[in-house]
């Protein structure tokens, strides 16, 4: 049996008037996910408990079959072990993301222009951090680059209990009642203003600026955490497992599980990645022998915290045209039954352009017909509800997945 997960990130949403009071799940047109849906079962599940935030972190671990509430130590501990950095039991990461902030004399009276600096490169991001980090690392400080504008931060010899945001809940807002406090807020609050010296007349951000973009203004912290220790996925479930994502918070949750994580030329985690090779690397790993793929793709949730409704739209249709149509067409020729779902982490509406920890729209379709009666004429939210199909928690829904 082989086992494919479509993860669209943040893709369900409310209804949006613009759209005639219909979602971007609605409103897309996805004749794969829909035919999923009309010999599947269909329904609604809670990703994320009431007792943690609602994100992708938590989100995603729920998906792949762990209780947040047992094992989540935080965001970017998951993120560093993508990286490639080795976290000691005293360690604490935080998240840097390189920020778009308002032209200000003080800092404090900044607002949030964009959480991901308009989606830097990460070339020019990494040629960023680096001037950061020749200024701001020491002993027991040290800045990483990782992809775009995500970028990771390790202070040795720490504990957590810093309070911080995370930038893309404030995009549009002014900063001064979101900057860090707590155990080490002086000292990240610090980091942060001078991180705005070092950028402001950085030649990557002057490029950037006569050609339009948004300057990475900031570094801003968030996300702390220690070493993470998940259970094998083999352990729990019995299958190899393959990660597939352009984003290092996917790919370290699934190298903590045992999974191999795979890398895709062009995988930006936006509207414009490789969907493409996406979907080949996920053939190529059953091809190989994989049990289990897992297919993670960002750009509905960057669509999402963007306030761009055609955009989350076009990055649904993307999915199900160019990775749920090639990869469903590989299973049904396989030779091999198979079990293909589909569904996202959380909800990332474009009304509040952050995440909610509403339950979400999922669909699973078992080349052995043995779903039940929970089949809908289409894949979204409204259908979803429709069916009275409701589970509980994702390691719930990996049970149901599995067929355990």
């Amino acid at each position: 049996m082989k086992y494919v997960i479509v993860l669209t990130d943040g893709a369900a949403d409310y209804p949006i008037p613009a759209l005639g009071d219909r979602t971007p799940l609605e409103a897309a047109v996805t004749p794969h996910m829909d035919e999923l849906a009309k010999h599947g079962a269909c329904g609604l599940v809670k990703t994320v408990p009431d007792s943690v935030k609602p994100g992708s972190d938590t989100a995603n671990l729920s998906v792949m079959g762990y209780d947040p509430t047992v094992c989540y130590t935080g965001r970017s501990p998951l993120e560093a072990v993508s990286m490639g950095i080795r976290l000691e039991d005293d360690d604490v990461a935080l998240r840097c993301n390189l920020v778009t902030l308002s032209d200000t004399a003080r800092f404090e009276d900044a607002v949030m222009v964009d959480y991901s600096a308009g989606e830097i490169t990460t070339e020019e991001a990494s040629e960023l951090i680096r001037a950061v980090a020749a200024e701001l690392n020491a002993d027991e400080i040290h800045l990483y680059p990782g992809i775009s504008y995500r970028h990771c931060l390790v202070l040795s010899q720490a504990d957590t209990g810093t309070d911080c945001t995370p930038p893309h809940d404030i995009t549009g807002q002014p900063i001064a009642g979101y900057l860090p406090s707590g155990r080490y807020g002086d000292m990240l609050l610090s980091m942060m203003k001078r991180s705005r010296e070092i950028l402001r007349d950085h030649p990557v951000n002057v490029a950037r600026r006569a050609h339009g973009l948004n300057a990475a203004t900031s570094c801003w912290f968030w996300g702390e955490g220690k070493r993470p220790a998940l259970p094998a996925f083999r352990e729990l479930y019995g299958l190899s497992g393959t990660v597939i994502s352009a984003v290092d918070l996917i790919k370290g949750i699934g190298l903590c599980a045992g999974f191999e994580s795979i890398d895709v030329e062009g995988a930006t985690g936006t509207l414009d990645t490789n969907f493409e090779g996406k979907a080949e690397a996920a053939i190529d790993a059953l091809k190989r022998g994989r049990d289990f793929v897992y297919i993670h793709l960002e750009g509905p949730d960057e669509c999402g915290h963007h306030a761009d409704t055609e955009g989350k739209i076009t990055a649904i249709e993307r999915i199900d045209a160019r990775i749920l149509a090639p990869v469903w067409e590989y299973l049904r020729g396989c030779g091999e039954p198979y079990t293909v779902m589909v569904l996202p982490d959380h909800p990332t509406p474009v009304s509040t352009m952050t995440h909610a920890r509403d339950a979400v729209p999922f669909v699973v379709y078992r080349s052995e017909g043995s779903c039940g009666t929970y089949a809908a004429e289409a894949y979204d939210e409204r259908h979803a509800a429709a069916t009275g199909l409701v589970i509980a928690d994702g390691p719930s829904l990996m049970r149901y997945f599995l067929g355990k």
